[in-house]
């Protein structure tokens, strides 16, 4: 196997400079035109960085969840999940944070490189209710970068293709990972049976 080691052998593979429109969508700001695309979009990869790692991790509400405060900052809520809260403690301790955008049917993604706070003002977090509930903190990013990303990965992954759709029952349920991994102590089918009236109960 042959390794890259440094940043002179990278560049002699990739010769060909980026091109004008690979570098001119980079801004540290939001346009009117990367506005719509944060609000048509229900889901977005967020990473952290913290002393133990990486992290990344999936956060998915309606569209638009991605609030747009001004041209340089975004806010989005924590909804409820599993109490980990492995990107929060990451935020506290490095505020480096990055986002990527998926619009369902869309080839376009979006990215967001910048530097996060963890608030829990309780106007901004009661103007995410929903049903009546809350979310505990809210997730505030200024902006260091933006740019949407070419739609290469989601044609070569066939991502919205009705086609490309795998069959859940052709992969493992969550409760057969967790029984495994646990030692039969989570029971698959319990655990399997009892999540869509959890989901429901837990989703906000």
């Amino acid at each position: 196997m042959t390794i890259i080691r440094t940043i002179e052998d990278l560049e002699d593979i990739y010769r060909a400079a980026p091109t004008l429109a690979s570098t001119v969508k980079e801004i540290d700001y939001l346009t009117s035109d990367y506005k719509r695309l944060i609000a048509a979009s229900p889901f977005a990869v967020l990473a952290t960085v913290g002393p133990e790692g990486l992290d990344c991790s999936p956060r998915g509400d309606s569209s638009g969840f991605v609030r747009v405060i001004d041209d340089r900052t975004v806010v989005m809520p924590d909804r409820r999940g599993n109490n980990r809260i492995d990107s929060l403690r990451n935020i506290v301790r490095d505020p480096r944070v990055a986002l990527l955008f998926l619009i369902p049917g869309a080839g376009t993604t979006f990215r967001i490189n910048g530097r996060a706070v963890i608030s829990t003002d309780p106007d901004l977090l009661n103007s995410f209710s929903v049903e009546g509930r809350t979310p505990r903190s809210a997730i505030i990013v200024s902006v260091k970068a933006a740019y949407f990303q070419c739609a290469r990965a989601i044609v070569r992954s066939r991502l919205w293709e009705p086609a490309a759709q795998i069959d859940p029952a052709a992969l493992p349920t969550p409760g057969k990972i967790l029984d495994s991994l646990s030692k039969s102590a989570i029971d698959a089918n319990s655990y399997d049976a009892e999540w869509p009236v959890r989901a429901k109960e837990t989703l906000w």
